[in-house]
């Protein structure tokens, strides 16, 4: 194809993919299901628009490994610490032993089931161990809806901090299938080594980058949005030739960077949102294309891909999860929920090319294999979330904000910053007009959110239970405010 037709089909597949994503709220499936299937329509089994085989394994693979950082990078930047701080013992347990007990048991269970060779099996469910919360908080949203307690925090930091575990284990397990790795016992040291190297660099990263944030003065705002793309592959980079887990790295220099204050923080995190998704929907639409429908029909593909989707979902998750918060203050319905919140997402597709690149005998049997399970975690337990959710009583109204139409963008020529407080039942401000408040003089109101809609404040204009009210100032001034009239700022009334 030339240039310009690459150009035109790519465009078209990226927006079919948006487009769809309008499907994705009304059959109660994850968004990225329809940037997958919109690949798979325009695939060779398809309408044959474009033509990818295995040998563009190496591609898919690079391309995937790109995407990641980037995924990974944007959920470390919105996960809040103070949001997973009370979960951050269980959660980062899930996040490793969940994901090896997860492995084990699902390789164990294929190799006894289909009498198959115990290495690659081991391959497979490490390859299919890590789970994708992105996706269900896609559909929790969608619905408005969220969940009760800290099984939200608990439930981000593990999707965010389990894909590297897993991309560990699949690099383990593969050169011990490819006979790169003789002894078993390398396993624990080797685990390590990489996790510590890749943390410590993600941190490293994480407060250099918002310190060069607030110190590098460029001429054009947009250099700002570049350096912060670069920040993501370089501590990718650094962090793997220091023999690290990059995955690992980026997200920590994410969370870090998540946390901190910096000049251009607001665009830098909007802008990183928008990256991360394009290149899902360039991985997910690219992974499509990879899949031939017509090899899912094999018996060996669905019929095995049945009975292992049960055994993970059933069997493999529930007892890595009972397992690794035993020791934690969950109940049995929370812990019921949070086995059934394992969907599996990019992350298992992507490593899924590893074995690819490497030409590892009955290599394709394993990526259909893989894809079948993606598609039957994300059918049956998309669909089946929130009715699980609500049928245990851990479900709870989602503080859905519209956005605000002004926000003042930090930097060092701005002392002030914006803030929305929330108006709850604990507010002294309720049924009060804004000249009765008395606020200081250097705060300003500058909009109120009412019914998702946004009205201007005035002095006689009176505050309602559940308005939202953006505000201008000083950030001492802010917090003089918040502990006056809004005690359940979690910002502010630390």
């Amino acid at each position: 194809m030339e240039p310009h037709q690459i150009l035109a089909v790519a465009g078209a597949l990226l927006l079919l993919g948006v487009f769809s994503s309008k499907l994705s709220s009304r059959f109660n499936m994850p968004i990225l299901l329809m940037f997958l299937a919109v690949g798979m329509t325009c695939g060779s089994d398809g309408l044959g628009w474009v033509s990818i085989g295995r040998e563009q394994a190496p591609e898919i693979n690079f391309l995937g490994t790109v995407a990641m950082c980037f995924i990974l990078f944007s959920g470390g930047l919105d996960t809040s610490y103070k949001n997973i701080k009370p979960v951050l013992t269980p959660g980062i347990v899930l996040a490793t032993a969940g994901v090896l007990v997860t492995a084990l048991l699902l390789g164990l269970g294929a190799a006894l089931i289909f009498d198959a060779d115990l290495k690659s099996c081991l391959l497979l469910g490490a390859i299919v161990s890590s789970t994708d919360a992105a996706a269900v908080f896609a559909i929790l949203r969608s619905k408005g809806v969220s969940l009760k307690g800290n099984l939200r925090g608990l439930l981000e930091l593990e999707s965010g901090s389990n894909d590297p575990m897993a991309a560990f284990l699949t690099i383990f397990m593969l050169s011990v299938v490819t006979g790169d790795t003789t002894s078993p016992w390398l396993f624990i040291p080797q685990l390590l080594a990489k996790m510590l190297i890749g943390v410590g660099t993600g941190a490293l990263f994480g407060k250099a980058g918002a310190q060069v944030f607030n110190r590098l003065k460029l001429d054009y705002e947009g250099l700002y949005l570049v350096c912060s793309a670069a920040l993501v592959i370089f501590a990718y980079g650094v962090a793997e030739l220091c023999y690290g887990n990059g995955f690992m790295a980026v997200y920590v220099c994410g969370l870090f960077m998540g946390n901190l204050r910096y000049n251009y923080q607001k665009g830098i995190n909007r802008f990183t949102d928008g990256l991360a998704w394009l290149m899902q929907v360039a991985l997910f639409t690219a992974l499509g294309l990879l899949v031939n429908p017509h090899e899912l029909l094999d018996y060996r593909i669905w019929l095995g891909g049945i009975v292992l989707s049960l055994v993970l979902m059933f069997v493999a998750r529930p007892a890595a999860v009972f397992l690794c918060t035993s020791f934690f203050n969950f109940s049995i319905r929370e812990k019921t929920l949070i086995s059934w919140v394992g969907l599996r997402g990019a992350a298992p597709i992507v490593l899924a090319t590893f074995p690819l690149v490497k030409n590892v005998e009955n290599a394709g049997l394993m990526f259909n294999m893989v894809f079948f399970l993606v598609l039957s975690s994300v059918i049956l337990q998309g669909r089946t979330l929130m009715p699980m959710a609500r049928w245990l009583k851990l479900d709870s109204p989602l503080n859905d904000r519209s956005r605000a139409p002004l926000e003042l963008e930090h930097t060092d020529e701005i002392s002030g910053e914006t803030h929305e407080f929330d108006v709850t039942g604990n507010s002294s401000a309720i049924d009060k007009t804004l000249a009765e408040l008395n606020l200081p003089h250097t705060v300003l109101v500058m909009l109120i959110r009412r019914n998702k809609k946004f009205i201007l404040a005035r002095g006689n204009t009176k505050i309602h239970l559940g308005d939202g009210m953006l505000m201008m100032g000083d950030r001492e001034c802010l917090q003089e405010v918040a502990s006056k009239f809004f005690p359940d700022d979690e910002t502010f009334n630390k």
